[in-house]
């Protein structure tokens, strides 16, 4: 596998949402508010998350159009560029709902890139 292999942000993208995911167990919204290292590396992560998105081609991404490509990259975005106002609710809507739906998705993507490679 290359650094130019496809697949490899693909399973970037896979790991950091999963490591996200660990991290983000059991945690309630205000247990992340309160716990600045815990919040500051799932930022980190989910941020990751939306760099590996914007590194496939929107060739690459065209073939695997069950992932908003839009909102991931956006929301990487948003994080960078709004450091300084990281919006609590919207974080943890991404670890609630977004990451986990994300996740299956990828999962399934890279099955079925793994079947016909």
């Amino acid at each position: 596998m290359t650094e130019h292999d496809p697949l490899v942000p693909l399973r970037h993208m896979l790991d950091h949402a999963r490591e996200a995911l660990e991290y983000s167990k059991g945690a309630t919204r205000q247990g992340l508010i309160a716990d600045r290292i815990r919040h500051l590396a799932l930022v980190h992560l989910v941020v990751v998350v939306g760099e590996a998105a914007s590194r496939l081609s929107p060739v690459e991404q065209a073939r695997y159009p069950e992932i908003p490509w839009r909102n991931v990259v956006g929301t990487r975005n948003r994080l960078i560029h709004g450091y300084d106002n990281v919006n609590e609710e919207a974080l943890w809507e991404i670890l609630t709902h977004d990451l986990p739906d994300l996740v299956a998705k990828l999962e399934r993507s890279l099955g079925e890139a793994h079947r016909e490679g």
